[in-house]
């Protein structure tokens, strides 16, 4: 089976597009950040993920400001270029901002 869910932050949006079908899309960039334990060791996790968009869930995201945090669920699919993965997002659900004011 192929699904992902990623709690992430939207660091990069690209401006909305539209398919030759008419379908809106928007291309994101998801940052994620977490800590598992291994090996009797904990690990800092931090990594960025190219993602898509697609229909109202595309037209949703490009009006939710960057920087929001939230649980993207999707599906892996080769990206564009043939270079790698990307994440085509399902549903988004956004977070609560963290009440931890920054370092």
């Amino acid at each position: 089976m192929n699904q992902l869910v990623l709690s992430a932050r939207i660091v990069q949006r690209d401006a909305l597009r539209y398919t030759p079908a008419g379908l809106p899309v928007v291309d994101l960039r998801l940052a994620h950040e977490s800590e598992r334990f291994q090996e009797g060791q904990t690990r800092k996790l931090s990594l960025e993920v190219t993602a898509c968009a697609l229909g109202e869930l595309a037209r949703d995201l490009v009006n939710t400001a960057l920087g929001t945090a939230g649980n993207f669920t999707g599906f892996l699919v080769k990206h564009r270029n043939g270079r790698g993965v990307m994440l085509q997002i399902e549903s988004f659900s956004a977070l609560p901002p963290d009440p931890t004011p920054p370092n």
